[in-house]
């Protein structure tokens, strides 16, 4: 069984291809058609998973989309719903006026087209955004029982979704309504700092733990508090007379209101100061004491030990790694793309579990989805480039040996990652000892803010020598940060941020061989089990997708190295 999921016009379009409940191609259109964050409809994409499947679309069994516009057309608009346009408009205005015969609005509903050649009906399923995010997240995870939390800036109608699964089956508990978003609470402090919302919220989280020793003596955050209410239900209601973001006509998310309490907006490029840094540690705060407290409400409702989270708010890697210590869960899971972009995976698992009652359970392990090159593709387009190369038998052992030297390093290997973090198959790759790689990467390759940290892939044995984490912890998708153990920061300051802390990849073995062996390798040089690794692009493009992106963007900044699998081009 073939099951399609896709999304788009949202923050980032993707698709993903099941067969039998399994991710066998997954990828966001940007890395193909080459525009950061591209909302168009995901042609690229899907003809790519069609392709590595090795079908078309008629042997497609369903087609699962992560958006119910039935939340938009189940109340009867006597304005616009009487007469259609044109025909094609019988899409809206036929369940438009359906709507009028039922008491509440869609759970989900259900289109389909005919294949006029095979006379196939392939069936499109609209599945509510938060359940993508809870699917994505219960369904690749190891339990068979859990809570589960979404939090986002909001779906069709809801912010926040709590609920639980057993045996394959996911319950609503209740939801969060717009405009009461924790997400969007985020963004209005992204923008008031000059950021960009729904891109930018990262360089918030980065530089609030500029201020992590003096966060009790912060007056911004004793005003920001005010704004909040902590409901008794666990949900978190907002003060909306600072706001705009629910005005969507309006140019900011915050208002002369919010101005009048906090001082001017940071405009885009203007210093940053310590104000700056205080109200960035004053969303965060509140960002996870609001988290917390919908999660322990959700613990105390569900007696369940176990917890899945997703939404784009999980995207905050700092709360992620406090989850176990904030609450009274005993385990924990978040996938790899908790973000919208995921929410392509969890329409088409949610299809298969729920609509076509799949029993097959995969735990999802990596997120190596995207495409991939053979060695003959990769030596044809240095020679098309006319690029000097030389092919390495031992390359990871080679290039340990440059990184040990001092080399930056273009990585690519295998299948592209899905998600928005790399994770050892399109990376740059650093030494994690040296005290200035920080600067030298931000200034020379990313080109962007010099407080922005870069994260350190471990091999995943050696993670509690380095990391105060729980016990057996394991973090593949890079989703948690976690205190860098004293005695161990001078060691690797390059990754270890300002309060002390680094946002961790674990790589294990049998998940991803060839970079563990390159770790392995400069462990053996160095005695120390760790990289610096950051995404392959530039600032402003999406990670590298193909051997041409990679040969553009290392001719395109500072990089000393390129590896394309086991081929090897250096810049004199």
């Amino acid at each position: 069984m073939y099951i399609l999921g896709t999304t788009y016009d949202m923050w980032i379009t993707t698709v993903t291809l099941l067969k039998d409940g399994k991710i066998i191609a997954a990828c966001p259109e940007e890395r193909l058609n080459r525009i950061k964050c591209c909302r168009d409809f995901p042609i690229k994409a899907v003809q790519y998973c069609l392709k590595e499947a090795g079908i078309t679309v008629e042997d497609l069994d369903a087609i699962a989309f992560g958006w119910n516009p039935g939340f938009h057309v189940s109340h009867y608009n006597a304005r616009f719903s009487h007469t259609q346009r044109w025909r094609g408009e019988y899409l809206y205005t036929v369940p438009n006026h359906f709507s009028r015969l039922f008491e509440q609005e869609y759970e989900r509903i259900v289109t389909s087209f005919l294949l006029e050649k095979s006379k196939k009906t392939i069936p499109i399923h609209y599945i509510p955004h938060h359940l993508c995010h809870a699917a994505s997240a219960y369904y690749l995870s190891p339990f068979e029982e859990s809570a589960i939390l979404t939090s986002d800036g909001r779906g069709e109608i809801d912010t926040n979704w709590f609920g639980y699964a057993k045996q394959n089956e996911i319950t609503e508990l209740k939801t969060d309504k717009f405009p009461h978003s924790i997400g969007l609470f985020y963004s209005v402090i992204t923008q008031f700092l000059g950021f960009a919302p729904h891109v930018d919220e990262w360089k918030v989280m980065a530089l609030a733990s500029y201020q992590h020793q003096n966060g009790e003596n912060n007056s911004y955050l004793q005003k920001l508090e005010k704004i909040l209410t902590f409901e008794e239900n666990g949900s978190v209601s907002f003060d909306l007379n600072y706001f705009d973001y629910y005005l969507h006509d309006r140019p900011t998310f915050y208002n002369q209101n919010f101005i009048d309490v906090f001082g001017p907006p940071r405009t885009k490029g203007e210093p940053l100061t310590e104000r700056h840094q205080k109200l960035a540690y004053a969303v965060q705060y509140l960002c996870e004491k609001s988290l917390a407290h919908m999660l322990n409400w959700l613990s105390e409702e569900t007696k369940i030990p176990n917890i899945v989270v997703c939404g784009g708010t999980f995207m905050n890697s700092v709360f992620n790694g406090k989850i176990l210590e904030k609450t009274s869960f005993k385990n924990s899971w978040i996938p790899s793309a908790p973000d919208d972009s995921g929410t392509s995976m969890g329409a088409a698992l949610y299809t298969y579990y729920d609509v076509f009652k799949g029993k097959n359970r995969y735990v999802q392990t990596h997120n190596y989805f995207g495409p991939g090159y053979s060695e003959n593709e990769i030596e044809k387009t240095l020679k098309d480039y006319k690029i000097k190369y030389k092919k390495v038998d031992d390359i990871g052992r080679y290039v340990a040996g440059k990184i040990s030297e001092g080399s930056l390093v273009g990585w690519f290997q295998g299948r592209m990652e899905f998600g928005q973090r790399a994770l050892g198959n399109r990376s740059i790759l650093a030494d994690p000892r040296d005290p200035n790689m920080k600067d030298k990467i931000n200034l020379s390759i990313k080109y962007r803010e010099a407080f922005r940290p870069f994260a350190p892939s471990i091999m995943a044995e050696h993670a509690e020598e380095y990391f105060e984490m729980p016990k057996g912890t394991r973090v593949p998708f890079m989703e948690k940060v976690y205190p860098i153990k004293e005695e161990k920061r001078s060691e690797i300051p390059a990754v270890t941020h300002i309060d002390g802390t680094g946002r961790l990849q674990t790589v294990e073995k049998d998940v991803n061989p060839v970079y563990y062996n390159l770790i392995n390798e400069f462990y053996k040089l160095t005695n120390t089990p760790i990289i610096l690794n950051t995404s392959l692009n530039i600032n402003g493009e999406p990670i590298v997708c193909s051997p041409t992106d990679a040969i553009r963007a290392f001719y395109s900044c500072g990089l000393d190295l390129l590896v394309l699998g086991n081929f090897v081009a250096e810049k004199s």
